[in-house]
């Protein structure tokens, strides 16, 4: 016999609120190893080898991944109205961002960070990178898809100001990181891009905590209910 949703609606409502809370303490944590460095950085290399925050910097990407699969697991279900984002759930973005997060945790960059390529790079920055930011752009993918579905209206907004913020900021800090150039402004808009999208993820797990049966099954093809007048034609 399949749960009815009623009764499913205190475990996922306890697992998106413990979501909401890791997401918060990680995105605290973040700031904190932020303010304990008087240079300009990037948020990666707070975690690089040698570091002095790196171990805080860990723990805080670990509350992120387990924010990221409380909400996820939560939110399942949940898919974009348009066809070209409707082949996953949003939940299966936030997981594989998740996933790439865990990876880039537990792969630091070396120390500095230098970027994947030229004579400095190796093997770890290139997986810790590469892990990092594509990572960024699943979650921008469930901005979007959460911004596509239906359900409530201010979270749509939301999420689409999200993921187009998200994007454009974090691309910004990346290419001025590319390029060598006011690499403080490049190191701010990366943390600001990051703060986003985790405070995303913490009012995408509320919705999923308090209207989890409105949001079950959004974006799926509503079907006529079969009338009397049906059964008998």
């Amino acid at each position: 016999m399949t749960p009815s949703p009623r009764s499913t609606d205190p475990l996922r409502r306890s697992l998106a609120l413990t979501g909401c809370w890791a997401a918060a303490l990680g995105i605290a944590l973040i700031w904190f190893a932020r303010s304990r460095v008087d240079r300009p950085v990037y948020v990666s290399e707070l975690g690089a080898d040698g570091e002095p925050t790196a171990a805080l910097f860990e723990v805080a990407l670990l509350l992120v991944v387990a924010a990221g699969a409380c909400v996820a697991w939560a939110g399942r279900g949940i898919r974009s109205s348009l066809p070209a984002l409707r082949a996953w759930s949003v939940s299966t973005s936030i997981g594989a961002a998740s996933v790439l997060f865990l990876v880039a945790s537990q792969v630091p960059c070396t120390a500095g960070c230098p970027l994947p390529v030229g004579s400095a790079a190796t093997v770890q920055d290139a997986v810790h990178t590469s892990a990092a930011v594509v990572g960024f752009g699943a979650a921008c993918v469930a901005m979007l898809q959460a911004a596509c579905a239906s359900g409530r209206r201010a979270l749509r907004l939301l999420s689409s100001v999200c993921g187009v913020a998200v994007a454009g900021i974090a691309a910004t800090g990346g290419l001025l990181s590319v390029a060598g150039v006011a690499t403080d402004v490049g190191g701010w808009l990366e943390l600001i891009a990051t703060s986003i999208a985790i405070s995303w993820l913490m009012v995408f797990g509320a919705t999923s905590a308090f209207e989890a049966g409105r949001w079950a099954g959004a974006g799926a093809p509503v079907r006529r209910r079969r009338t009397t007048a049906d059964t008998s034609a």
